[in-house]
């Protein structure tokens, strides 16, 4: 425990916090153990210490935190109610925008985080193909935290063996891996879900080749579009890459951090969840309460208006570019290059951080993370929002010219004397 915020968090909330990307072991110790708010790509502690953020409420905050244009939009539609008892004016605009918006849709199921929706979507799947497996890649770490998924995982304390035996695993830009599955399984698998791309890039026509392996064996193509949706291009990775999933989910940059997922797709799908036809034996999707909230949707309605209007996803790409020529630039200046760089998509950047030896080192990131921190940069990781201009360029690379150097030396003469915090663990691991 860092201190009596952190306690007091232990004490009322199993983790310390809602997220376990936000736990005390994902951050150097000298990172706030509480943030009071947030303002454009900045928050700030209840002591008044304000840092220059890169986590934006885990990838959730693409505008900037506390934009009045959307803090408005919501509040007007927290003033007609919030939530009534029939479907809303806002849900409907909001169902329309987003089949307008994305080729593949043509309808809308929506929700409040993304397990409740990627699950949804296997269910769908199930039920829409009559068979029980799915195929996810071993590489991609998280689509949910229900049994079917994360029981799969080395984290099975608690969920039941029986609910995740039938989900395969293959790997990522290796078609012959799923290829395998099909024949191993034939005519069984009832879904391939997978994120378009994380840090690494698909290999040409890799995903038009899962596309066509799927319509070739009944198997519904599933595009987890969390991160990747509304940063790769307005209309989701599908578009950026050129395929068209049967099923998609969004979440995360839909609403600038209001709580708002949605899972999408074709109507001959997405239609057996409905109730209009007759004798059709039912599948219970979705409901909830508050999938529908009209602040949330009239959040995500305003965000979409100012992702076009102020041709945000180019911002991301453009000001990544300059991030990543930046950093890896004053990596190579210090001669450790090797050691340190940020790779991946310019919207989306990756920072890689290796020991002497050249292996992945969560202690040297640890250290990267902390020296950031020392001059009030917090960059757990890297997403970028349109509040990220030239100001925050400039500031984050004279942090990170500050920490690259303490780096360097550390290489050069051992951890002892630079980290001074508990090395960071990773999320997905079986033991604390």
């Amino acid at each position: 425990m860092k201190d009596g915020y952190s306690q007091k968090l232990h004490k009322v909330i199993p983790g310390g916090a809602h997220t376990y990307s936000r736990g005390d072991d994902q951050f150097p110790s000298n990172a706030p153990s509480i943030l009071e708010r947030g303002e454009g790509a900045y928050v700030f502690s209840p002591e008044g210490n304000k840092y220059l953020d890169y986590g934006m409420g885990l990838r959730s905050v693409n505008i900037g935190y506390a934009n009045k244009e959307i803090a408005d939009a919501c509040y007007e539609e927290i003033l007609k109610g919030n939530n009534l008892t029939r479907a809303s004016l806002t849900e409907l605009k909001a169902a329309e925008l987003l089949c307008e918006l994305i080729p593949s849709v043509d309808m809308v199921k929506f929700a409040k985080h993304g397990s409740a929706v990627t699950t949804a979507a296997i269910k769908l799947a199930r039920g829409y193909t009559g068979k029980k497996l799915v195929a996810i890649p071993v590489e991609q770490p998280f689509f949910s935290y229900d049994d079917w998924f994360i029981g799969s995982t080395t984290l099975v304390r608690g969920t039941i063996q029986e609910a995740s035996q039938f989900t395969l695993k293959f790997n990522y830009n290796d078609i012959e891996s799923l290829k395998v599955l099909f024949e191993k399984y034939p005519d069984q698998i009832a879904a391939v879900m997978l994120e378009a791309a994380t840090t690494v890039q698909p290999n040409a026509n890799y995903l038009r080749e899962v596309q066509y392996l799927c319509k070739d064996n009944g198997a519904v193509f599933i595009i987890d579009e969390m991160i990747t949706g509304f940063r790769w291009h307005l209309q989701g990775a599908q578009t950026y890459y050129g395929i068209e999933p049967d099923l998609c989910t969004f979440g995360k940059a839909m609403a600038n951090g209001f709580a708002v997922a949605a899972l999408a797709g074709k109507r001959e799908i997405m239609q057996i969840g409905g109730i209009l036809e007759e004798g059709a034996e039912r599948i219970f999707l979705t409901s909830t309460t508050h999938g529908a909230e009209m602040s949330a949707l009239g959040a995500f309605i305003k965000t979409m208006e100012i992702l076009k209007r102020d041709r945000v996803v180019e911002h991301f790409w453009n000001y990544g570019t300059k991030l990543i020529d930046g950093i890896n630039k004053i990596s190579k200046d210090l001669g450790i290059l090797d050691q340190f760089y940020v790779e991946g998509y310019p919207c989306s950047p990756n920072y890689v951080a290796k020991d002497k030896d050249s292996n992945v080192s969560l202690a040297m990131r640890t250290l990267f993370a902390q020296e950031m921190l020392e001059k009030h940069v917090m960059m757990p990781y890297i997403a970028v929002s349109y509040s990220h201009q030239e100001t925050e360029l400039d500031m984050t690379l004279s942090a990170a010219k500050h920490a690259l150097t303490i780096y360097q030396k550390a290489l050069e003469k051992g951890l002892e004397g630079y980290l001074k915090s508990p090395v960071i663990k990773p999320v997905f691991r079986k033991y604390n």
